[in-house]
């Protein structure tokens, strides 16, 4: 009983050192850029150019994840009905394939939307 307990503490106290660490490192960078006397314009992420809004590229992932995923029951079920393979093997083979297909993708159409 004490062990379940500490899953959500440890979790907790994960998340916050993760946060903790960004936020403290972030404002170091920074105040030593203010202490040099440096542009501080690398934080600006509205002022660089060619860049897709990051929540476009993960719709464009997630969906081509989902298509994959789609794509890989299909081709599973007629693997299982015409070929005869296990279902136990072609569901998950074909559900990991395409879906890793399918993110290689999402990749380099992101690539060349941010390029």
């Amino acid at each position: 009983m004490a062990v379940a307990i500490l899953i959500p503490v440890s979790f907790f106290l994960l998340v916050f050192g993760i946060t903790y660490l960004y936020y403290s490192t972030r404002n170091r960078e920074r105040m030593a850029l203010i202490e040099k006397d440096l542009d501080a314009t690398i934080f600006n992420k509205a002022k660089r150019e060619n860049t897709s809004p990051v929540w476009k590229i993960f719709i464009l992932n997630f969906s081509l994840l989902l298509i994959g995923v789609g794509l890989a029951i299909f081709i599973a079920s007629i693997l299982v009905a015409n070929i005869g393979v296990p279902s136990e093997v072609a569901y998950p083979a074909t559900i990991f394939l395409m879906a890793g297909i399918a993110l290689l993708a999402g990749f380099f159409v992101s690539k060349k939307l941010t390029s």
